[in-house]
């Protein structure tokens, strides 16, 4: 942990701007923390944000304190550290015996941090800042304000960024990295994806929507051409028939219907995609087939039936991906109050560094226990099928 230590005794100053630490090693508890710094009363101490379900929790910290926290974290409770700085930012991925993958470079010098106590939050997509296809698709004024109206749709788009930004260091930086975004419609999140990687990270990147809608599809190629995205391109196309990729690195599919998003998940896991993002909608396949005696007094209900076979199809799909050999969390995607369609099913395709046994015993494992539930239930969803195939 020598690396790490080093890292945070470098960054824990005011020219930090961010440390975010992810990936947990369970699915329960704490998901994710941010950690910045704050003046206090005239002191440089360090805010970290605790994210416990739908709950955050604050506590302020000396440097000294903070690093021993992130420490202890991450050798025991998480996989994944970033630290944005003025002038750089670095990655840091911890493995199951602290062995630590450090990854730095330099960014552009940007604007001393903020260190007000009660900041206003700030969005990866600066709100002050007129971008084009924002003020095309009606979130944002030629002024560069954001609609009111809108205003719901452009937190929504900055979320999206924050779990991409949460990836990056799941995706290649020695070549171009390769997205798919199946069911991409209007693409706010599709044009918001391609400016935030190649024009704020300055990544190298291929992204491809593909949307069943011709019309939709001729916009998003016109605005595209437009802004001068010669890297982002749209086609016409239903998922399951889509034969345009051999290689993958990121697959996103948001509210792709019913068993729309189970053919992205199996198309992604044909891939080996490194990152599979989905926001799952309308799932009723389960809902016609679930049979089991013992919930008798649930599916007697109609709307209590519907939203529990939502809730065991994502489930099983969280299952089926992690017996192919993906770490999956299942997250809020944006509050409750915004849409019922609120569940991110968040895949990382785990690394190869575990012994090879205990990988394939864990996916047998896995794999039992989605084969357990699917018998309980009577059910046999599209995933699995296509995933046998």
């Amino acid at each position: 942990m020598e690396q790490l230590r080093e890292l945070l005794e470098n960054c824990l100053n005011e020219e930090l701007y961010q440390i975010v630490i992810s990936n947990p090693r369970r699915k329960e508890g704490i998901s994710k923390i941010k950690i910045r710094p704050v003046m206090i009363q005239g002191k440089v101490l360090f805010q970290e944000s605790r994210l416990e379900g739908t709950k955050v929790f604050h506590e302020n910290k000396t440097a000294a304190r903070t690093a021993e926290s992130v420490i202890s974290m991450m050798g025991k409770d998480f996989k994944q550290l970033e630290v944005r700085c003025r002038g750089w930012q670095a990655t840091a991925l911890v493995g199951k015996k602290g062995n630590v993958t450090l990854k730095t470079r330099k960014t552009e010098e940007g604007q001393i941090p903020d260190l007000s106590h009660n900041r206003k939050k700030r969005y990866l997509l600066d709100e002050t800042v007129p971008v084009g296809f924002l003020q095309d698709l009606g979130v944002q004024t030629a002024e560069g304000k954001i609609v009111k109206s809108r205003y719901d749709k452009f937190r929504q788009i900055n979320r999206f960024l924050e779990f991409i930004e949460d990836v990056l260091p799941a995706l290649p930086d020695d070549r171009p990295v390769q997205v798919i975004d199946f069911g991409c419609g209007k693409s706010y999140l599709t044009f918001a994806m391609y400016y935030y990687l190649k024009i704020l990270k300055h990544y190298d990147v291929n992204i491809v929507g593909l949307d069943l809608k011709e019309d939709v599809i001729r916009t998003c190629n016109r605005l595209s051409e437009k802004y001068g995205y010669d890297t982002l391109h749209f086609y016409q196309g239903d998922i399951r028939d889509f034969i345009g990729a051999k290689q993958v690195d990121l697959v996103v599919s948001l509210h792709a219907c019913d068993t729309a998003t189970d053919y992205a998940l199996a198309k992604a896991v044909s891939w080996n995609a490194g990152v599979i993002l989905t926001v799952p909608c309308c799932q009723h396949e389960l809902n016609g087939q679930m049979q089991c005696e013992p919930l008798a007094g649930i599916f007697a209900y109609g709307l209590l039936k519907e939203r529990t076979a939502a809730l065991f199809t994502d489930a099983l799909r969280a299952e089926l991906l992690e017996a192919a050999g993906y770490d999956t969390q299942i997250l809020e995607f944006i509050d409750m109050e915004h849409t019922p369609k609120n569940i991110m099913i968040r895949s990382i395709r785990r690394r190869r560094d575990a012994a090879e046994q205990a990988e394939a015993g864990y996916r047998i494992k896995k794999r039992a226990g989605a084969e357990a539930l699917m018998a309980f239930l009577q059910v046999q969803p599209k995933l699995a099928e296509l995933l046998r195939e």
